[in-house]
């Protein structure tokens, strides 16, 4: 019985068409070699599992209890030759900050669609523990924002533009239609990743790591403001953080992809292109 699953794969499809015949073309068998098949398996389990006449094919009530079982083995076997699969196509593991999710879905997709493909393990992570990890090994490549630690090496920067600043519901500068670097002076300005903002007034407050999230936490508690990039300002729904408009020109943060030298396969850089590609096709 251990070595039976083609016999097994048999039984199933006579019982969906109920016609040997049929079942035996769907498999690309002769009628004799499926019927062939199907007296072994009743050898094999000591059971009947059809009757047949000249007009039609029934199952047994041996059949009928043997098929759940029979369809649940192929079923199992479907999901081990996936995920075979999987385990034998190239995987590389990406850390990227939550804000540039949608860049990290993109290079997903490119390099699934490839030939050969590779296959991309997401791991959402802030600054700190994405190169952590990468130091680790934990991954094989990080989005980081820059600069990145010099112990690794970096490609594929861009840029994202921070054009609005998150402000507590009832704060002076919730009603503005627009804010400027002037109306910031003397405001405490949070600064997630420990960089302070170049260019605005005001005190800086390092938020630990490039958590965006945790920092709007901080906001809605009052504990200071927060320039963000657009991209979060349209995709965060908060009834206790307004998110108003910046003028700061030049204002942004920059990411690159970030890996170590020991550390470089064909693979990783197959993932460096498709981030290039992803950048230029935005």
């Amino acid at each position: 019985m251990l070595l039976m699953l083609r016999e097994i794969h048999c039984f199933t499809r006579v019982a969906d068409r109920l016609s040997f015949s049929a079942a035996a073309a769907d498999l690309g068998m002769s009628q004799p070699a499926m019927s062939q098949a199907i007296t072994r398996l009743e050898r094999a389990t000591g059971s009947r599992l059809f009757t047949r006449t000249a007009r039609e094919v029934r199952l047994t009530a041996e059949g009928k209890a043997l098929l759940p079982h029979a369809e649940q083995v192929i079923e199992s076997m479907r999901a081990f030759d996936v995920e075979a699969a999987r385990l034998a196509r190239p995987t590389i593991h990406l850390a990227y900050p939550p804000l540039v999710g949608t860049l990290a879905a993109r290079i997903v997709r490119r390099l699934a669609g490839r030939t050969p493909a590779i296959g991309v393990e997401l791991r959402a992570a802030g600054r700190g523990a994405a190169a952590r990890a990468l130091s680790d090994g934990e991954v094989s490549a990080a989005i980081l924002a820059t600069p990145a630690p010099a112990r690794f090496v970096t490609a594929a920067r861009f840029h994202v533009t921070v054009d609005h600043l998150a402000v507590p519901a009832g704060h002076r500068l919730a009603s503005r239609p627009r804010v400027t670097a002037a109306d910031l002076g003397g405001q405490v300005l949070l600064a997630p990743g420990t960089r302070p903002w170049p260019g605005l007034p005001g005190r800086s407050r390092p938020v630990a790591d490039d958590d965006f999230g945790a920092a709007l936490d901080l906001v809605a508690a009052g504990a200071g403001l927060l320039p963000i990039p657009h991209l979060l300002a349209r995709t965060v729904r908060r009834d206790d953080v307004r998110f108003v408009p910046l003028d700061a020109d030049g204002l942004r943060i920059t990411y690159a992809l970030a890996w170590s030298r020991e550390h470089a396969t064909p693979e990783l850089m197959a993932l460096v292109q498709a981030v290039q590609d992803a950048l230029w096709t935005r």
